[in-house]
C-alpha cells in the first residue's frame, strides 16, 4: 500500500511540475500594480488570472505570488524578464509618502519628469499615489536617454487664477495637462487659491482686445531694480511671489540659499518697487485723503448700472441715486495706535505679527478703495475715520461720544468686536444712527439701530433648507452621532426632514438611506459628519442611487474629510455638492475690475478682509445717496457688492439681521455656479 501512495504521490508531483512549467507563470506583484495591469503585461484577460487565484477578485497586495495563465507568447515573458532586469540594474528604489509631488521627488533625486516616466510606465496611467515604489533611473541612464535626443529649451508663462478657474479649465487654455501644472506648482496640488501666479509650460493663449484700458509702456524699455528684504515669520515661497510679483524658480535664482527652503530672517534680493508703506494713522481725528482716481474706477461706474436678475431683486444703487444733502460716514477701526506710539520696535514687531491689527489694515485698505470708488461717482459724502481703540469688551466710543464725533452720522461702520457693537448702537440708539457691525458672525442681541451684515450661522443653515423645500425637493439628512448640535438644530427647526439609519456601532445604514430616497422628486441628502468610512459610504450610495433618481448632495458647514485624496472629486461633481456661504466667487466685470485696480494700487491681491472692507462701506454709502434713510433702504433694497449679498430684514425681537447667503454649487464643467 505504502509502495502504490509513493509512486502516486511522484506522479502527482512531476504531473503539477509540468503543469507549472508549461501552463502557468509565477509572477510577483509589484508596488502599485493592479490586476488590470497584469493582465494587459501578459496578455490575459483579468479573469483568466482570477480562475487561478481567486482571491485576487479582492485585491492584490505588492509581493503577492499570482498563478498567471502562459498561454501568450514568449515576447510576454520576455518583456517581464527584461522588466525586472532593468529594475534591478537602476537601483535606487523611492516609497512615496503622503503630500509628496512629481516635482518634489524629481528635485530630491535630480532627475528629469520624462526619465522618471519613463523608468516608471505606470505613472502616465495611473498618476503618483501613496505607498508605489518608484525606480529612481541612475544618472548613466538618463545620460545615455538624453544623448539621444535633442535638447530643447523649455519655455515658460505665467498665469495669476482669477476667480471661478480650475486647473482643468487653465490646463485647457495652455493646452497642458493638470499633473502638468501641479508638478510645476506644487502649491496648489491642495486647493487652487485666487490669485496664485503659475509657472506654465505651454502655450500662452491668444491675447484678448480690452477696451478702457491704458496701453502698457515697452517692456523692453523697463529696467528692473532690486532692494534687500529681510523674511518675516511663517513667509512662503507663495507669499513672497504674490508680494513681488516673482515666481519661485525666478527667486531661487536670485537667492540660491533659498534652495534649502525660506527662513524667517534670510536677506533676499528682490525687485524693487512693490512693497507698499502701511497706512497708520497717527492722529485719532477724521482722515483726509487726497488721491487720484484710480484706474478702471469710470468702466466700474459704467459696469454698474447694468442690470442684475436675482430673488428677490438686487437693486444696482448707483443707478437710482437721489438729489440729497451731504451725508456723513464714520468708520470705527481698531488700530489701537495709543500701545505703538511709544515704543517704535515694538510697532514693528506688532505689525508684522498681531493678526488682528493686519486684519484691521486688510479691512481699511478695501474700506479705501471704496472711498476712492465715491470720489469718482463724486457721491455727497464726508467720511470720518477713527481709532476705536478696542479690546474684546472695551472702546473708546464713549469717548468719542462725549466729542460731539458720532451723534451726528448718518451710518457708524464698527467697532469690530461684537460687543462693542452693541455698546455703540445702545449709546446712539436716541440719536436714531443705525450700527453696521462689519464682521462679527454673532447673534446679536435686539438693539433696533444695530445692523448685522454677517449672516448668522442659523440663518446660513435656514438658507438651505428654505431653498430646498422651494424646490419641493424629498430631504434626507445622514448625520453622525457626535453631531448632536445638527441634530438638535434640524429636529427643532426643520420639521419634515428625515434621518437616515445608523448601525449600532454608528456608522451609515446604507439600505436605510436607499429606502428614503423617492424616485419622482429631487433628493437632497444633508450630510454632516467627519467619518471619513461614513463620507465614503454615503457617496457610494447616492452615485448609484442616480441610476433611479435625481440626487444632490448638500452639507451645511465646511468639511475638511472631502478635501482629502480618498474623496474622489469627480464624484462630488457627479452629485452637484451644494454648500452656503457668506460670499462668492465671480468672474463679473465689474469684480474683476475691482481685484485689478486693488493688486495694482496695494501690489497684492485682496483677501476676504480687504473685500468686506470694500463691500461693507460702498455698499453703505450707496444705500445713504438715495434719497432715503439708511433704514429705509434696509427694509425695501437688496443688494450685492464685489463678494457679499447684503438682504436686510428686521427681526421679530429687534435689531435688522442679513440673510444674504449664497448656496454655491459644483457643475459640470467643474465650475461653483450659484444656486439661489
Amino acid at each position: 500500500m505504502k509502495y502504490f501512495f509513493a509512486i502516486f504521490t511522484f506522479v502527482f508531483f512531476i504531473t503539477c511540475n509540468a503543469f507549472s512549467q508549461e501552463k502557468v507563470v509565477k509572477y510577483k506583484v509589484s508596488n502599485g500594480e493592479t490586476v488590470n495591469q497584469i493582465a494587459q503585461k501578459f496578455k490575459v484577460t483579468p479573469y483568466d488570472i482570477y480562475q487561478l487565484n481567486p482571491d485576487a477578485r479582492n485585491g492584490v497586495k505588492p509581493n503577492t505570488v499570482l498563478l498567471i495563465p502562459s498561454n501568450t507568447d514568449n515576447a510576454a515573458k520576455k518583456e517581464v524578464a527584461t522588466t525586472k532586469k532593468a529594475t534591478s540594474q537602476k537601483g535606487v528604489m523611492h516609497e512615496v509618502q503622503p503630500k509628496e509631488t512629481l516635482y518634489g521627488i524629481e528635485k530630491k533625486y535630480g532627475v528629469s519628469d520624462e526619465a522618471l516616466k519613463t523608468a516608471n510606465p505606470f505613472l502616465v496611467t495611473d498618476g503618483l499615489q501613496i505607498g508605489q515604489t518608484l525606480v529612481i533611473p541612475s544618472k548613466d541612464a538618463v545620460s545615455k536617454t538624453n544623448t539621444s535626443k535633442t535638447t530643447v529649451q523649455e519655455k515658460y508663462v505665467f498665469h495669476d487664477v482669477l476667480p471661478k478657474e480650475t486647473k482643468y479649465s487653465i490646463a485647457k487654455q495652455y493646452k497642458t495637462t493638470i499633473e502638468d501644472l501641479e508638478k510645476r506648482n506644487p502649491d496648489i496640488v491642495a486647493n487652487l487659491p485666487v490669485g496664485y501666479r503659475l509657472t506654465i509650460k505651454g502655450t500662452p493663449p491668444k491675447p484678448q482686445v480690452m477696451t478702457n484700458i491704458s496701453k502698457p509702456a515697452d517692456s523692453s524699455k523697463k529696467v528692473t531694480t532690486y532692494m534687500e528684504y529681510q523674511v518675516k515669520p511663517k513667509e512662503t515661497f507663495y507669499s513672497l511671489g504674490r508680494t513681488f510679483h516673482i515666481s519661485q524658480e525666478e527667486l531661487i535664482e536670485l537667492n540660491p540659499a533659498l534652495s534649502e527652503g525660506v527662513k524667517e530672517g534670510m536677506v533676499l534680493k528682490v525687485p524693487s518697487g512693490y512693497l507698499v508703506p502701511v497706512p497708520i494713522i497717527v492722529q485719532s481725528q477724521p482722515i483726509e485723503k487726497t488721491v487720484e482716481n484710480p484706474s478702471g474706477i469710470k468702466i466700474l461706474e459704467k459696469v454698474k448700472s447694468e442690470t442684475v436678475s436675482a430673488n428677490p431683486e438686487v437693486v444696482e444703487l448707483s443707478k437710482k441715486r437721489g438729489e440729497n444733502e451731504r451725508k456723513k460716514l464714520v468708520l470705527l477701526l481698531p488700530f489701537n495706535l495709543a500701545k505703538m506710539q511709544n515704543d517704535t520696535v515694538s510697532s514693528v514687531n506688532r505689525i508684522k505679527n498681531d493678526k488682528f491689527l493686519n486684519m484691521t489694515l486688510d479691512f481699511y485698505s478695501g474700506a479705501m478703495m471704496a472711498i476712492d470708488s465715491a470720489k469718482v461717482l463724486k457721491l455727497p459724502i464726508d467720511i470720518s475715520i477713527y481709532d476705536s481703540e478696542e479690546t474684546k469688551n472695551t472702546s473708546n466710543v464713549s469717548g468719542l461720544i462725549m466729542q460731539n464725533k458720532l451723534q451726528n452720522a448718518d451710518a457708524v461702520i464698527g467697532p469690530f468686536y461684537q460687543s462693542n457693537a452693541e455698546a455703540t448702537a445702545n449709546s446712539l440708539r436716541l440719536y436714531n444712527v443705525p450700527v453696521i457691525s462689519p464682521l462679527s458672525k454673532d447673534t446679536a442681541n435686539p438693539i433696533d439701530n444695530l445692523y448685522q451684515s454677517i449672516p448668522s450661522n442659523d440663518v446660513v443653515k435656514n438658507t438651505v433648507f428654505d431653498y430646498m423645500r422651494s424646490k419641493n425637493g424629498n430631504i434626507v439628512a445622514v448625520v453622525d452621532k457626535k453631531k448632536e448640535s445638527v441634530i438638535n438644530y434640524i429636529k427643532q427647526n426643520q420639521k419634515g426632514v428625515v434621518f437616515a439609519s445608523l448601525t449600532e456601532n454608528g456608522s451609515l445604514d446604507v439600505a436605510s438611506l436607499k429606502s428614503l430616497l423617492l424616485p419622482e422628486r429631487m433628493n437632497y441628502v444633508v450630510m454632516e459628519t467627519a467619518n471619513t468610512a461614513m463620507v465614503k459610504y454615503t457617496i457610494k450610495a447616492l452615485v448609484e442611487a442616480q441610476k433611479t433618481c435625481q440626487v444632490q448632495l448638500v452639507i451645511l458647514e465646511p468639511n475638511s474629510t472631502l478635501d482629502t485624496d480618498e474623496i474622489y472629486f469627480e464624484n462630488l461633481v457627479k452629485l452637484k455638492l451644494m454648500y452656503p456661504s457668506v460670499s462668492r466667487e465671480s468672474d463679473e466685470p465689474r469684480v474683476l475690475i475691482f481685484e485689478k485696480d486693488y493688486t495694482l494700487k496695494n501690489k497684492v491681491s485682496p483677501n476676504t478682509y480687504a473685500t468686506r472692507g470694500f463691500d461693507v462701506t460702498f455698499d453703505t454709502m450707496m444705500r445713504l445717496v438715495q434719497g432715503k434713510t439708511y433704514q429705509e433702504t434696509a427694509d425695501l433694497m437688496t443688494t450685492e457688492q464685489v463678494d457679499n449679498k447684503f438682504q436686510y430684514y428686521k427681526k421679530e425681537d429687534g435689531g435688522h439681521a442679513n440673510k444674504g447667503v449664497y448656496l454655491l454649487y459644483y457643475d459640470s464643467d467643474l465650475t461653483l455656479k450659484v444656486a439661489n
